[in-house]
């Protein structure tokens, strides 16, 4: 059998792209547009949502958005339906909306840490539940959760983000393996730390020319000695959506520089 480019092509296919008014997920969706794919986004308000279409349409994309909140299934269950209704059913998910809160453990109260899980956990089991039944029909899909390096390490003031990313993982290995049989592909991206308006006060440069010490921390600790960028996190996800990975299969890919890999500078 001879390989083929047009494995990577995402033609004619839907994707559902949760939180994708700007950032990581409008990265995505993007990459998917060029590859052909049809997209939806969804966001908690309608403000967010119009922000997001006016993007899409500055970059050319013709997209469709929706006020859903993925943490209710309700909304979610009408979520899909309207996407089925006005582009057919949904052929890509990924679950990218997601919240953190930096508050050191003893600090956190149950609600905070509850408001973190039902976002970066629930949310990605209820979409996923929901747009499942219609893969099974159709006898194929994609789900894409986008995982973290939280998923695999623990850090200072962040132990609700790592736990849900940590049950995200799990939940992706979960659907894998009950619904690999008809056909649908669960994996997850990794990503390490990623340059985007919101980490900017962190990568800035002091008065005296330095970088910020946060900045230097992240440089340290990269291989790559740089941050990512959401345009590296455009491949791996075409990748994960396309023909090209039907044998992929519970795996999370971290694309984090070489973040996990390494064990650090040893000190001068």
């Amino acid at each position: 059998m001879t390989f083929e480019m047009n494995s990577f092509s995402l033609k004619g296919k839907v994707a559902l792209v949760t939180g994708a008014s700007y950032g990581i997920g409008f990265a995505i969706a993007t990459a998917f547009a060029a590859a052909g794919a049809k997209i939806a986004f969804n966001d908690r308000n309608e403000e967010a949502v119009q922000k997001g279409l006016a993007s899409y349409k500055e970059a050319g994309i013709e997209a469709q958005g929706y006020v859903a909140d993925v943490t209710d299934e309700t909304q979610v269950s009408s979520l899909v339906n309207n996407i089925e209704r006005d582009l057919g059913g949904v052929d890509i998910l990924v679950n990218n909306a997601g919240i953190i809160k930096r508050i050191p453990m003893l600090e956190m109260s149950a609600a905070d840490f509850r408001q973190v899980i039902d976002v970066d956990l629930n949310g990605p089991f209820i979409v996923s539940k929901a747009v499942i039944p219609g893969m099974i029909e159709k006898g194929h899909g994609k789900i894409i959760n986008i995982c973290s390096m939280m998923s695999e390490l623990g850090r200072e003031t962040v132990s609700a983000y790592a736990a849900a990313k940590g049950g995200l993982k799990m939940l992706t290995r979960n659907i894998c393996s009950e619904y690999g049989e008809a056909n649908i592909q669960c994996n997850g991206i990794g990503p390490g730390y990623i340059a985007t308006p919101q980490t900017a006060p962190l990568r800035e440069r002091q008065a005296d020319g330095s970088r910020h010490p946060f900045d230097q921390f992240i440089i340290a600790k990269t291989p790559a000695a740089r941050w990512g960028t959401t345009e590296d996190l455009q491949g791996p996800a075409v990748f994960l959506a396309s023909d090209a990975s039907d044998f992929v299969n519970g795996h999370v890919l971290y694309v984090d520089g070489g973040i996990l890999a390494y064990i650090g500078k040893q000190p001068e």
